[in-house]
């Protein structure tokens, strides 16, 4: 299972479904990560959005470095073998399949997302191991049913399982977030875990403001939440979050990994750049708590 790109729409409805006019949060991110599946207006979004903070890049990657480090122990250390990953975004490296099969290749990832781009390129995210298995979902968040039936044609929903919703729900109004997170949560077994990260003014609050106008000229939802407005998606459902608890990107059981994309590069021709792609050069483990305005937590099902 997972060798196969979705078919929900043909390729001629899917081009209908896109609109290269209007950025989308899934490309901007993928801009950050240094991709190339974006448009014009998701380059220009992001370059406003580093224009107001220009180390704001580091949000998007110890965002991602999170992502991989909370699969990372919710595989080897608290045994998981089944992902949900909603709000996927586009394909990049370390996807969660990438980094679940490397410890456990019998893990099985389901992946979903509602941007069509994301759709177009799914193939990449269904490369699983042969021991384990991949599906894509072609979804809004908000349709937690749609997603919970579909998903069980690759995972066992009365097995743990770990749910993901990394750098999502600031995308979703406050009445309709956490009614979505209790719903998906009450569905799935004891012993599953969600990991999630938020994007907060708590922090650095006048940095993450003039990013958050830039994205609002833009028309997208963009809710900034305390520290104590994040603990309630998991206090509400009865979760259990882990040590460190809720804590900025970075400081989540950080392990400095060696950041690869930084190494190695002539400072001439980083220099050459335009700032976007500067920024694929730059060691995330050169960070300090005044350029983080992302929560993360891990928290489980008990």
């Amino acid at each position: 299972m997972g060798d196969d790109a979705p078919t929900h729409d043909s390729a001629e409805q899917l081009h209908k479904r896109i609109d290269s006019s209007k950025a989308h949060p899934a490309r901007v991110y993928d801009v950050f990560l240094g991709g190339k599946d974006n448009y014009a207006a998701d380059r220009n979004a992001a370059a406003a959005a580093l224009a107001a903070n220009p180390r704001g890049y580091l949000d998007v990657r110890h965002n991602r470095d999170f992502m991989r480090r909370s699969v990372n122990y919710l595989t080897r250390e608290a045994g998981l073998r089944q992902f949900l990953d909603i709000g996927t975004g586009l394909p990049t490296q370390e996807n969660v399949h990438q980094v679940a099969q490397r410890i456990a290749p019998e893990a099985r990832i389901v992946y979903v997302d509602n941007d069509p781009v994301v759709l177009a390129h799914a193939r990449a995210l269904l490369a699983s191991g042969p021991q384990g298995a991949t599906s894509y979902i072609d979804a809004d968040l908000r349709d937690a049913a749609k997603i919970l039936q579909e998903a069980a044609n690759t995972i066992d929903l009365d097995a743990p399982l770990a749910l993901g919703l990394v750098a999502i729900l600031h995308f979703i109004e406050d009445s309709e977030a956490y009614d979505i997170v209790r719903t998906l949560v009450e569905a799935l077994p004891v012993g599953s875990a969600l990991f999630l990260s938020h994007l907060t003014s708590d922090l650095n609050a006048e940095k993450i403001a003039k990013v958050a106008e830039t994205y609002h000229e833009r028309g997208f939802t963009f809710v900034l939440r305390s520290a104590a407005e994040v603990r309630r998606f998991f206090t509400e459902s009865g979760l259990e979050i882990v040590e460190p608890g809720i804590v900025p990107a970075h400081d989540w059981r950080p392990d400095h990994d060696t950041d690869r994309a930084a190494a190695g590069h002539d400072e001439a021709y980083v220099a050459s750049l335009d700032p976007i792609e500067q920024t694929m050069y730059r060691d995330i483990n050169d960070v300090t708590d005044e350029d983080i305005n992302v929560y993360a937590a891990v928290a489980f099902k008990r």
